[in-house]
């Protein structure tokens, strides 16, 4: 994977990670198309980098299922696909709302695995598919249940399709971000975080998962986490 000029689909591009990651892709002389729910961002987003832009609904699965496709015409072809789209809600098992529990599962699985499934056949031998879970999913709070459950699944599927794609040296990447300071608590579908660590730096954490997945050396990890210093520097 050539570290500058790789054409890459950023889906969730308006949410925080996915803003950093395409400005930060923009500065590695990448080129990228852009999938977001927040279309004055999006906009803006496009503008800045000249990327061709696609309005996203998590709940058309269908519609998901297409996005590589389409950058894939709009950039000439597609080398990865990064998906950083996410919800939380918090609160005890038993409390959480059916409704909140299937948007949980909605936009943080069923939702990445319609992207991925889609970009599968479309990024070429070589490439990548990455999308973030978060460290909820190695060491679940009391309060997550169906949060982690959501992330948990994703990062199982993640797993499976790594394997099934060695063949064609595409790197399946779960991205296992550490608490980072979105400010994504305070979005919360439903309830109140539990206390949680002190935050680490999401632009360097991005950074950081950014290098690995370019990187022309090495392919990247199937799963991946960011070390210490790049949590925080």
């Amino acid at each position: 994977m050539p570290r500058g000029g790789a054409r890459v689909l950023v889906v969730g591009a308006t949410g925080e990670i996915g803003t950093l990651a395409v400005r930060a892709l923009d500065r590695r002389h990448c080129r990228t198309a852009l999938a977001g729910r927040d279309r004055r961002r999006l906009a803006d987003l496009a503008a800045g980098t000249g990327s061709p832009a696609r309005g996203m609904d998590a709940y058309d699965l269908q519609g998901c299922s297409g996005l590589a496709a389409w950058a894939a015409a709009a950039l000439g072809g597609l080398d990865g696909v990064l998906v950083t789209v996410g919800v939380a809600a918090f609160g005890p098992a038993a409390r959480v709302s059916d409704a909140a529990a299937e948007h949980l599962l909605t936009v943080n699985a069923l939702c990445p695995m319609a992207v991925l499934r889609g970009a599968a056949p479309v990024v070429g031998d070589g490439g990548f598919l990455a999308a973030v879970t978060g460290a909820v999913v190695d060491a679940p709070l009391t309060g997550t249940a169906d949060y982690a459950a959501s992330k948990a699944a994703l990062a199982c599927w993640l797993g499976v399709l790594a394997r099934e794609l060695r063949r064609r040296r595409v790197a399946v990447v779960d991205a296992r971000f550490p608490h980072l300071d979105t400010g994504f608590g305070a979005r919360a579908v439903e309830g109140s975080p539990p206390p949680l660590p002190r935050p680490g730096d999401p632009a360097a954490a991005v950074s950081a998962l950014l290098d690995r997945l370019l990187a022309p050396a090495a392919p990247a990890t199937p799963l991946w986490r960011p070390g210490p210093a790049e949590q925080t520097c």
